[in-house]
């Protein structure tokens, strides 16, 4: 992990993550990570640059893609040992927004005996077709936030993500 992140993970500045639109609800069998929403006016240091080119990629997405994404929020999220997240979709039923996943992963050393790996299910495969991603240092994925079940397969050490929606204007 990184240094500035550990010293919010230690200072206790992580909350239990929810689950649902405004994340109410408090599921563990489904989801037991922790979370850190970050403030767009106050990004850390570190954090700008990757923020200027998530910017530029919702640019270049509505030029070529015509989404009409306007702006992005994202959250360090922690795994602890023994954390999961179940198969899911990042945008909500009554709160459809959210168009593009984006995690960048911030753990150096990963193996894939430390699990953690984000396991992708391609729309319309097969049940035992997918795609798991390595969570190591850098490694970038993006994804449609309405068609791309995903989940967090159970982590044995701890694992770091800063974890973020490309979304279009709010309509509720």
């Amino acid at each position: 992990m990184i240094e500035a992140e550990l010293a919010l993970w230690e200072a206790g500045a992580f909350r239990q993550a929810g689950i649902g639109a405004g994340a109410a609800a408090m599921r563990p069998e489904i989801r037991n990570d922790r979370i850190h929403w970050l403030d767009a006016e106050a990004l850390p240091e570190a954090v700008k640059p990757y923020w200027s080119l998530v910017d530029a990629l919702r640019l270049e997405m509505n030029r070529s893609l015509y989404l009409g994404l306007r702006a992005f929020e994202a959250h360090y999220a922690i795994y602890p040992p023994g954390s999961f997240y179940k198969p899911h979709l990042d945008q909500f039923r009554h709160a459809p927004h959210r168009m593009i996943s984006c995690i960048l992963y911030l753990n150096r050393g990963w193996t894939p005996e430390d699990g953690g790996l984000l396991r992708i299910h391609p729309p319309d495969a097969p049940e035992h077709l997918f795609v798991d991603v390595l969570p190591e240092a850098g490694t970038f994925v993006c994804f449609r936030s309405d068609r791309i079940v995903h989940e967090v397969l159970p982590s044995r050490r701890e694992r770091l993500s800063l974890t973020g929606w490309l979304h279009r204007e709010k309509t509720m």
